[in-house]
């Protein structure tokens, strides 16, 4: 294959279902080393299964990307699995939609540990690596939520995608040349983050949205296309939804 992704590692946090196994699926198939990781090991294992069984090359580490001493053993483990590591896609997220006057606090706190700590620690264990082989990939999933705040319910959630594409961009400043920087902004998909919500009716609204969802392997074609590209071209952005979609 010379479509630039085969023989390539690619690290995929929140590999367990939606956005991060669609892409697993996707860049296995176009011959990529694809090293999985979420909290749910068994979801991981079944994919690992399936993904050796067809041709690929894939192995899992059960990771909360919460916790930054873990984070930094997933990157280890695809350094001693396959020597090196060519793309980090931070995709492990939590939506949890509610009005700012039920004060969730608890609900804020975790978006912010996954949705931009998870970025960050991600960030913390890849760079060097990518500094010392001169040569890697950050793919950062954002959301439409992160350039238009999505609100009344969404307000907290926009703040951290708001975050990761001000951090993406910064990265991308201050490490750009050998390191390129992608940021996914994905409308409404259908994965497992339409679920998010404890509050009954604003996880009713955000379900029935979701309804005009695209599959996930929408996301895993925009990320192969930035992968993909030569390596003196950097896709920053990539903005998708349903051409239904409004917001």
């Amino acid at each position: 294959m010379s479509n630039n992704i085969s023989g390539k590692v690619v690290v995929i946090t929140g590999a367990s279902s939606g956005l991060g196994e669609a892409t697993a699926r996707h860049l296995s198939k176009l011959g990529a080393k694809v090293v999985l990781a979420a909290r749910r090991k068994e979801r991981l294992e079944q994919l690992v299964s399936e993904l050796v069984a067809a041709g690929g090359e894939a192995v899992a580490y059960q990771t909360d990307v919460t916790r930054a001493d873990e984070v930094k053993a997933l990157i280890q483990g695809a350094l001693d699995t396959f020597g090196r590591v060519d793309v980090l896609v931070n995709n492990a997220g939590l939506m949890a939609i509610a009005p700012m006057s039920d004060v969730r606090v608890e609900e804020w706190e975790r978006m912010i540990d996954i949705n931009i700590k998870g970025v960050l620690y991600g960030i913390a264990a890849a760079l060097p690596v990518f500094q010392q082989q001169n040569a890697g990939h950050f793919i950062n999933i954002a959301s439409v939520a992160g350039i238009k705040v999505f609100s009344p319910g969404g307000t907290v959630y926009s703040g951290t995608k708001f975050a990761v594409r001000a951090i993406s961009e910064g990265l991308r400043h201050e490490v750009g040349g050998s390191i390129r920087t992608t940021t996914i902004e994905p409308g409404a998909v259908d994965s497992e983050l339409k679920f998010g919500s404890a509050h009954q009716q604003s996880r009713d609204f955000v379900v029935d949205f979701y309804k005009q969802a695209i599959p996930a392997e929408s996301v895993a074609r925009a990320i192969a296309y930035a992968i993909e590209q030569p390596a003196d071209v950097d896709i920053n952005e990539i903005v998708l939804r349903p051409t239904v979609q409004e917001f």
